[in-house]
């Protein structure tokens, strides 16, 4: 049988076939995602290309389909538009079948041309790359049969669903699906966990969804994202320029009232500020649930939560009622819910000017320090230290 011309012990062909699937991890996280989909960072030639001619041997894939299906997915995020989400296929729909759905997009030429723009258009693209994607795929098995014989073959097997296993599924399936939430944006986005080593930091996708222009995944001292890790050497080694990253949030204890620089940080960090608000209130509503229930009124816990973390308008309209039911039949949970449905509607009012925002803020936060609520004056008046 052919052995190829290196014959390793079982560890190497398991370490070869980790760096090989690592690279191609590393080459869709930072070409693909953070530079071309998202413009956060942009790359000297040298290393975009290397990573385009990888990905073109190991996954086949086209820039500009990955780019315009993935911002198609930021821009139709959780509605039957999402080209991959689970909230709208199902969890095993997108785990399992998630290249199937990318496949059936990428062939959408209302996609490629609404979404695709700035994606690389040079000769080599058109007469290589777009245009012979099984060509590279095949390179690649010819290579590793060539180094290492019939176990080449299986090395190939395992790149080839790497992809297809982790980004397509695991990231937009279990990455909408499960895990903790540091921020609440309007959709289902989760971290799956704080290391992104694996995936590259792709794990971190509650954050991304939070900031989906930052080069930087990891948020919390925390998180880990190694693809971040990366991009600063490259960044030292003069090969990548960094763009944006996620903001911090800067406290100015000083400060009793809002001001432009408070309204400003709020809608910047408007996704923790709603985070922190649903982790604040959460002992307050469990505690007027257990109060309602002592009255005999029915009250679901989980529903209670949901309601904290989601819009109103968002909610199917037998949940709206349930929740007018509930609002009701408790003064200090409608207090608590009302206050942050106008709290969200801030940062939506774009026709109204900073010196009215800054107004209603101001309102929003005396009207929350005179509730007798004491986890909301808390939470009200940290809200005014933001700077």
């Amino acid at each position: 049988m052919f052995t190829g011309v290196y014959d390793l012990p079982w560890w190497g062909y398991v370490v070869y076939a980790l760096v090989m699937t690592h690279v191609t991890i590393a080459g869709v996280t930072i070409y693909l995602h953070r530079h071309q989909a998202h413009r956060a960072l942009e790359l000297h030639p040298l290393p975009s290309h290397f990573f385009r001619f990888w990905l073109w041997l190991t996954t086949g894939m086209v820039t500009k389909e990955w780019a315009a299906i993935h911002r198609k997915h930021h821009a139709k995020c959780e509605t039957t538009e999402d080209p991959h989400s689970p909230q709208i296929y199902g969890i095993n729909k997108v785990m399992w079948e998630g290249a199937e759905l990318y496949r059936k997009e990428s062939v959408n030429k209302e996609t490629l041309e609404r979404y695709g723009h700035g994606t690389p258009d040079d000769w080599i693209e058109r007469k290589l790359y777009s245009r012979f994607t099984v060509l590279g795929i095949s390179l690649m098995l010819v290579t590793n049969f060539v180094l290492f014989g019939f176990i080449g073959i299986t090395i190939w097997a395992v790149q080839m669903i790497w992809i297809p296993l982790t980004a397509a599924g695991v990231i937009n399936g279990i990455g909408h699906y499960w895990g903790y939430r540091t921020f609440q944006p309007a959709d289902a986005s989760r971290n799956i966990v704080p290391w992104g080593i694996l995936i590259g930091g792709e794990e971190l996708h509650n954050n991304h969804h939070a900031y989906g222009t930052s080069a930087r995944l990891s948020n919390r001292w925390y998180e880990f994202d190694i693809g971040w890790m990366y991009i600063r050497c490259l960044q030292m080694l003069g090969l990548a320029d960094v763009k944006k990253i996620a903001p911090r949030l800067k406290l100015d204890r000083a400060k009793t009232h809002c001001d432009v620089a408070t309204l400003q940080a709020v809608v910047t960090h408007r996704y923790e500020v709603l985070a922190k608000y649903a982790k604040s209130l959460r002992t307050t509503c469990a505690d007027e649930m257990r109060s309602l229930r002592a009255s005999a009124v029915s009250v679901d816990l989980r529903a209670l939560k949901r309601w904290l973390h989601i819009d109103t308008s968002t909610l199917p309209q037998i949940e709206r009622e349930q929740r007018e039911r509930v609002l009701k039949a408790s003064t200090r949970l409608a207090t608590v819910y009302t206050m942050r449905d106008e709290l969200a509607a801030l940062w939506q009012r774009s026709t109204a000017s900073k010196e009215q925002l800054v107004h209603q803020l101001e309102d929003w936060c005396r009207r929350a320090e005179a509730s007798g609520i004491e986890a909301l004056q808390t939470f009200s008046r940290r809200l005014r230290c933001y700077a």
